[in-house]
């Protein structure tokens, strides 16, 4: 199990690929058989192609992310973020509470996103 501290990297790791890495770098966070769930009730994605594929939509747009809170159990963390992603003209602001769990090396082996329409503003 990887010690707290390498949680809490990780997932400072995730939030700063988010924000100005690709997809493939975000993809790299997780480990071979990953899962995600994206908002959680939405159909999951398993694998790092998968995972790959769904962060591809982020490429074409600035990011910045900000992390509010983040609370590390065992080989688990939930953490609130702030996400702004700016696409032309529109600003799209969401703080979801992402729950991640992390094999031995610290990679995230699943990654389940709370948030839903109600927690998005547009700028």
């Amino acid at each position: 199990m990887p010690e707290p501290e390498q949680i809490r990297a990780a997932v400072r790791c995730y939030l700063d690929t988010v924000a100005t890495g690709t997809a493939a770098e975000i993809a790299e966070l997780y480990a071979e058989n990953a899962t995600l769930e994206d908002p959680v009730g939405a159909p999951g994605h398993t694998g790092r192609a998968a995972i790959e594929k769904f962060y591809s939509s982020l490429e074409s747009s600035r990011r910045s992310t900000e992390l509010l809170s983040l609370r590390v159990s065992g080989d688990h963390a939930a953490f609130a973020f702030r996400v702004i992603t700016e696409t032309g003209d529109r600003t799209i602001t969401v703080e979801p509470i992402d729950v991640m769990s992390f094999d031995a090396d610290a990679r995230i082996t699943s990654m389940r996103a709370f948030w839903s329409a109600d927690d998005i503003s547009f700028g």
